[in-house]
């Protein structure tokens, strides 16, 4: 199973083990990490689960939709070059170790 790393703000690492095809945002609900909010349960329409990918990664996954691109205007921390909202972003096998950053709140 693939492993997706949690970075919080004060630079704590939070491993989850979760299954391909599951979101990232899914992997830190079921991880119990703090920090994403998801309250929209990953239906793109809120904003809550805003990460920020490592850019050793960036390049690996697809581009963000408009729709994700559109939400992500409303993030409450600073929105980056490598900021995505992690409901959209879908594990696989070639993803093992995707680190992902946290932002200092989401509401």
């Amino acid at each position: 199973m693939p492993k997706v790393i949690f970075v919080d703000v004060d630079g704590d690492e939070t491993v989850v083990e979760l299954d391909e095809g599951a979101s990232v945002m899914e992997a830190a609900i079921h991880g119990n990490v703090s920090g994403i909010e998801a309250e929209c349960g990953g239906s793109c329409s809120c904003a809550t689960c805003h990460v920020y990918v490592d850019e050793a990664f960036a390049g690996r996954l697809p581009a963000p939709r408009d729709d994700e691109l559109g939400m992500l205007e409303a993030v409450a921390a600073p929105r980056r070059a490598n900021s995505r909202l992690s409901c959209q972003l879908l594990v696989r096998a070639d993803l093992d170790g995707l680190r992902v950053a946290l932002p200092e709140t989401q509401v």
